[in-house]
Parts: C-alpha cells; structure tokens; sequence
C-alpha cells in the first residue's frame, strides 16, 4: 500500500469529489472528526436517484484502483457501494436515491460531529480509547456515553434531540457540555415577555 497522505490530500489526489460531483458528494466518517485510526477509510455519501449512472462514473473513472470493488443491494432503496485504496487510503463511496442528509452515514457523522462540539476533549478522549479498543465509532460513543441499547439506534435518536436534552445526556455522563455559543443562542426559541 501507498504511503499514507492526510485524508484532505488523498481526496484531492484522487480526484474523487471531482468524480462524484453531480451526485452531490459528502465526506463522513472518522478522519474529518479527528477519530480516524491507522485502519480508518474515507467515507464519501452520495445522493444517486438513478443507481445505474453513479455506478457508470464509478466504474469508468475507479475501476483500475487497487482492490477497487462494485456492488449494488438488492432492497432498501438498492445503494451502490464503491470502494478501492489510492494513497494509502481505503475509500467506501455509498450512493443512494436518498437525499446525503436523509440518510443513516450522514445522520450519524452529524451527530457525532455535534457531540464532539459539546463535549470537547473530554469526550473525544474517551471516545478515542472506546475505538482503540477495537470498537467502531456508533459503538464507541454509546460506551462512552453510557447508552444502552442498539448503539446505531441511540445516536439516530440523539441526532433528533435539542441541544438542551444533549447537554444534559453528556452531563450525565460525566462530560460538562461546552458553554453555548453564539450560534446556540441564535437558534434557541425565543419567548415573549409579555
């Protein structure tokens, strides 16, 4: 396998988004949240009404990377999922008729992204050790957190949770939220004071 690049410079070189542009291409995963481990591959979501032209583009521009692999499901929407190495990285592309923000990887990477804004180093800390122990990010922040249950689940449900509720849930768990910021305030309902 190639040298390792950071994942900015590997996406660039790969000319991936370039690619995938009409498919409205969006990086999830652990690199952009700082949690990428050595093992870790690029994740791209793509919003793909017809399955037939992202795998087309995928296939023409992908098909001569190393360990480059095609597939499409046969049910929930029928995705198409790419993946191959390039620069030392792993890519997964994952192409649905789903909106990129409707769907399940973006959910959680949203989440996750929101988490780590709230609970700052703490928590990313302790996700970190979560996921050097072997577990995968979703599994990771329900240890960390405390959250029973189908860890998948947990975080689709906490995704649709106000500020507020995700504050409290990382209090409980012994992470003190970051202060809200000015953006926070914005978006906070106002109420009349008559």
């Amino acid at each position: 396998m190639a040298e390792r690049c950071g994942y900015r410079e590997a996406i660039r070189r790969s000319g991936v988004l370039e690619a995938l542009r009409d498919f409205d291409p969006h990086i999830a995963g652990t690199p952009p949240l700082g949690l990428d481990l050595p093992t870790s591959d690029i994740d791209i979501l793509c919003h793909a009404p017809d399955p037939s032209a992202v795998a087309t583009v995928l296939w023409d521009r992908f098909r001569r990377e190393a360990g480059f692999a095609l597939r499409q499901w046969v049910g929930d929407g029928r995705p198409v999922i790419a993946g191959f190495h390039a620069h030392g990285w792993a890519f997964e592309i994952f192409a649905a008729a789903v909106p990129v923000r409707e769907q399940a990887g973006w959910r959680h990477f949203d989440v996750e992204r929101r988490l780590l804004a709230l609970g700052g180093a703490p928590l990313w800390g302790a996700v970190m050790a979560e996921r050097r122990r072997g577990l995968k990010t979703e599994p990771a922040f329900a240890a960390a957190l405390g959250l029973g249950g189908d860890p998948f689940a947990a975080l689709l449900d906490l995704q649709r949770q106000p500020d507020g509720t995700v504050r409290r849930i990382l209090l409980d768990a012994g992470f003190a939220p970051a202060r809200p910021t000015t953006a926070d305030r914005a978006r906070a309902p106002r109420h009349s004071h008559r």
